[in-house]
């Protein structure tokens, strides 16, 4: 099988352990730069130009998109799609799932469970829309963020009002989001591949953080998951149509609480928390799609 790898840099993580996975399964991977690749649109024969080659011969594609570049990484995964090449994610739902609000939209119909939650267009009524969430202190993040970064803790209505007041001001677009206590700074990432939760891990947040990113210092490791977490995370990534996802939730009260669906989720934390190989459980997925294909060809044949 030649496994093509849409990664912007083949000396991360994530990128080599996909590569040598693919290489231990006897494969053929090669890293394609997804921003570097020329899009041929023509009447029944769409291409892929790259370093002046057009692509041929791919099998299959994981495409590792960063939220930066989501508008052409899918029109690329797009092209390989109409190239008849089955990708381990596809490119609807990476859109979903890098769309915060439409994301949230889908899990709460799908019945999943998470904080509550308000966005507005710019809405003067912002005190309003404080209480809507459960009062101060809430949580109030840019639509775009990523990694932690444009997430704020504001521990008051006051101070909540002025942070909200100044995103829309910059008509920066924002969720407020109801602040769950007892989750003490941690949270759970699991992680899907098939259908399947192959690993799951906590991340706490340093001394006096309550984002718990990795990315923001945080820590992981190894966790159990109760058969509601389970259950939550499966059927948060199943609404979005993930055959790989990122899970994150909170730990509540009231049950788990799915923070994000993350459609291009890190290998180096999960693994180094869990000592599993994850990279392999997304070659092997990888391997059944294309065998599928294959499947499916020979039966029309």
């Amino acid at each position: 099988m030649k496994v093509a790898i849409l990664s912007r840099e083949p000396t991360l993580y994530s990128t080599r352990r996909l590569v040598e996975a693919a290489e231990q399964r006897g494969h053929e991977p090669i890293v394609i730069d997804h921003l570097h690749c020329n899009l041929v649109l023509e009447k029944g024969q769409p291409g892929i130009i790259y370093q002046s080659k057009r692509l041929e011969g791919i099998d299959a594609i994981i495409p590792r998109i960063g939220a930066s570049v989501t508008f052409y990484g899918c029109a690329v995964v797009r092209q390989f799609e109409m190239m008849k090449v089955r990708t381990a994610i596809d490119s609807q739902s990476i859109v979903r799932s890098r769309d915060k609000l439409r994301s949230m939209q889908i899990l709460s119909r799908a019945g999943v469970g998470m904080p509550k939650t308000a966005f507005t267009n710019y809405s003067d009524d912002v005190p309003a829309m404080i209480e809507q969430v459960g009062g101060a202190p809430v949580i109030i993040k840019l639509l775009e963020g990523t990694q932690g970064l444009g997430v704020v803790l504001a521990e008051s209505a006051k101070a909540a009002q002025s942070v909200i007041e100044a995103f829309h001001n910059l008509k920066a677009r924002i969720i407020v989001q109801e602040f769950i206590a007892e989750s003490k700074g941690a949270d759970l990432r699991a992680f899907i591949v098939n259908g399947e939760v192959v690993g799951a891990m906590k991340r706490q947040g340093k001394e006096g953080e309550f984002r718990s990113n990795l990315h923001r210092g945080g820590s992981g490791k190894l966790v159990k998951l109760s058969r509601a977490e389970k259950a939550a995370a499966l059927l948060a990534a199943k609404s979005l149509g993930l055959g790989i996802a990122g899970v994150d939730m909170l730990q509540s009260a009231r049950g788990p609480l799915v923070l994000e669906v993350n459609s291009s989720p890190g290998l180096e934390g999960i693994e180094r928390a869990t000592g599993l190989d994850i990279a392999g459980k997304v070659i092997e997925y990888t391997e059944q799609l294309v065998q599928k294909r294959k499947s499916t060809d020979a039966k029309k044949a």
